[in-house]
């Protein structure tokens, strides 16, 4: 079935920044919702980071807004998150996220860690 597969993460100091990707497998995407990233940051729950639409229409967390840009590219079956002015708060797991059919599929993970 779906498969997605985060890729990006890593180390990087505050006010830097960071383009995560997720790839997901070929395969009938239509039906696409949405595609989303969310975080999980240590010691709390899984949050929303970032969502467009297949419309591609954005919503951003507050925290984020003004620094993080979600972005697709439709030919490669690709999403982005492109992270700048990281804080060191932005520290998490990334999950990449779709809904196709109404159905959630999650990547495994890629670990962003601002740190000086």
């Amino acid at each position: 079935q779906v498969q997605l597969v985060e890729s990006g993460g890593g180390l990087a100091q505050p006010g830097g920044s960071l383009r995560l990707s997720c790839a997901i497998s070929s395969g009938s995407i239509f039906g696409m919702e949405r595609m989303g990233w969310y975080r999980r940051d240590p010691g709390k729950g899984r949050d929303l980071v970032a969502v467009i639409t297949s419309g591609a229409s954005t919503v951003y967390a507050d925290s984020v807004k003004g620094r993080f840009t979600i972005s697709r590219d439709n030919a490669n079956n690709t999403m982005y998150l492109q992270m700048n002015s990281l804080k060191p708060e932005d520290t998490a797991v990334y999950y990449c996220n779709a809904v196709i059919w109404s159905k959630d599929y999650w990547g495994q993970g890629t670990q962003v860690t601002v740190s000086s």
